[in-house]
């Protein structure tokens, strides 16, 4: 399994860990309800739920469409923009609440990284599944097995 998958798994978990800590956090601090329930969505959906199916797909796409992944470089910088962005969404959901100028400069930043992420593995997995030959001899070599 390559490493971006192995990270992307292990970043779902860990998101998932987090929205869980934001639900409990909600449910035992009602009134700070409003405040996290942005976060705890992003955290479950963009961080769980996402992450989980960018590394699944990245593993199995490849191997169903036989053809190697078009850039493995690509899905390691989407593993780094889809966390940096996402957490720094979630942050940004939380501390808008106390310093709203500092929370609106983290959430479009957060939003933007999020985006990019996604839209490389959009190009990625379309290049994948067309069959477009790998963009280096290396990741060539390492075609699906």
């Amino acid at each position: 399994m390559e490493n971006f998958v192995k990270h992307f798994i292990r970043a779902s978990l860990v998101w998932l860990g987090v929205g869980v800590l934001l639900g409990v956090s909600m449910v035992l601090f009602p009134a700070q309800a409003l405040v996290y329930r942005a976060a705890h969505m992003h955290a479950n959906l963009l961080g769980f739920v996402s992450m989980m199916i960018f590394g699944v797909a990245y593993h199995v796409l490849p191997r169903f469409a036989g053809h190697p992944l078009y850039s493995r470089r690509a899905a390691a910088l989407h593993v780094v923009a889809a966390n940096a962005g996402l957490a720094l969404m979630v942050a940004g959901w939380i501390v808008r609440v106390h310093a709203a100028d500092v929370g609106a400069v983290m959430l479009p930043a957060g939003a933007l990284a999020s985006a990019a992420g996604a839209f490389l593995f959009i190009a990625n997995i379309w290049r994948t599944l067309s069959g477009a030959p790998a963009t280096s001899r290396l990741e060539a070599a390492r075609a699906v097995r």
